[in-house]
């Protein structure tokens, strides 16, 4: 049996006072301390001080050096929320670790705030691009964040103001359990709070009648989309990322992605999920990531290339979509690539990539279809239908 020699301690501001006993003991015994600053401003004693190294991700190399040792690595709150220890966990044998938890930031905030846990949503901006928080602002919806620093508050109240949410609450709690606490509170389009730089941020969002509506489903509208006209149109995105199943974590594909419409409403559709798109064209490509940082996906990971050729050494993905460059060759690459239980759809709007298509469900099986799609729109006095051009779809799931 392993025995751990690895401890990851979560502390607060209110430092070893704030330690069960059995915690306490552990911390007293260390041969060796990892932590930022501020955690060991916090402790006592004569063990060996690590600071966070860097890169960090070197961390994981100078804890291993150390196997054998009595070692200690402290971490703000929770150490298997938004933290450290979640990092370590994925590269040591948790059976040579044992965690210490702690009271963290999300669970302190919602006890100041009187808010159940149950009924927000949690979300870290912390050491990432702030304007991932911009796919969680809709109404009614409370929302706890880890900041980056002092200036994150005002950048998150100018995106609410500028979304039409600048009568959201917000609230800045620093320094929460120790003897700095303190808390601001405001309106997002009049904050101008000076705030500590180590913060979390409680958000109530409050829609005015003209707020931009922007759900996590897919199907967004176009006009929020900066494109050159070659879109995957409202409706049949829809139907499209219903086929391609976003599921937390997952990987798509977006070959020819244009604007990145795709890619975008994927990685809005789940937590956590991730984008390749495959753009030869780079003003495309630059479109691509305006609308990825304007509509809350900063990490859409964008490459130059034509496929198949672009496709040799990316990560496997979950899912793939077509959407330019279709032919038999970047068919057999991708579903090679594909991993068990993935799904690919393609969408086709010319006769020849029809043709293709036909000829690649004859083959391989999957689901044919075709969609169409009629506007209504002023015709003078009075409103007609104007079709979309109509877009041949296949889709199948590799088994």
């Amino acid at each position: 049996m392993t025995t751990p020699w690895l401890h990851i301690v979560g502390i607060g501001e209110d430092g070893i006072a704030g330690l069960t006993p059995a915690t306490r003991a552990v911390v007293d015994a260390a041969e060796v301390i990892v932590g930022g600053t501020r955690h060991h401003d916090l402790i006592d004693g004569n063990a060996e001080r690590l600071a966070w190294p860097s890169p960090f991700d070197s961390l994981i190399d100078e804890l291993t050096k150390r196997n054998g040792k009595r070692v200690v690595v402290l971490a703000t709150g929770d150490p298997l929320w938004y933290s450290v220890g979640a990092k370590i966990g994925r590269h040591i044998d948790p059976a040579q670790i044992v965690y210490h938890p702690q009271v963290g930031a999300f669970q302190l905030a919602a006890a100041r705030m009187g808010w159940s846990m149950a009924d927000l949503e949690t979300l870290t901006v912390h050491g990432r691009p702030v304007e991932q928080m911009i796919a969680f602002i809709q109404p009614d919806i409370r929302l706890l964040v880890l900041t980056t620093g002092s200036e994150t508050p005002g950048q998150i109240a100018r995106f609410l103001t500028e979304r039409g949410f600048g009568k959201s609450r917000m609230t800045v709690l620093a320094h929460m359990g120790g003897k700095d606490e303190a808390r601001f509170d405001g309106i997002a389009e009049s904050w101008n709070h000076a705030v500590p730089e180590f913060n979390t941020l409680a958000v109530e969002c409050v829609a005015a009648p003209d707020a931009a509506l922007l759900p996590r489903v897919p199907g967004l509208a176009d006009e929020l989309f900066q494109s050159d006209g070659t879109m995957t149109k409202q409706e049949v995105r829809a139907v499209t990322l219903a086929k391609l199943m976003p599921m937390r974590g997952a990987l798509l594909w977006d070959i020819g992605t244009g604007c990145g419409s795709i890619a975008i409403e994927w990685m809005r559709g789940a937590r956590y999920a991730r984008a390749i798109g495959i753009e030869p064209r780079a003003d495309r490509r630059a479109m691509a990531a305006a609308n990825a940082l304007a509509l809350g996906v900063p990490k859409l990971d964008l490459i130059e290339g034509t496929v198949p050729d672009a496709l040799d050494g990316l990560e496997a993905p979950d899912a793939i979509f077509i959407g330019g460059g279709l032919s038999e060759p970047v068919f057999d690459a991708a579903w090679a690539a594909l991993k068990p239980l993935g799904r690919l759809v393609a969408n086709a709007v010319t006769i020849e990539s029809e043709m293709c298509l036909t000829a690649l469900h004859q083959k391989h099986g999957g689901q044919l279809v075709k969609l169409s799609v009629e506007r209504a729109e002023p015709l003078g006095p009075h409103s007609g239908w104007k079709p979309l051009r109509p877009v041949t779809q296949w889709s199948l799931i590799k088994r």
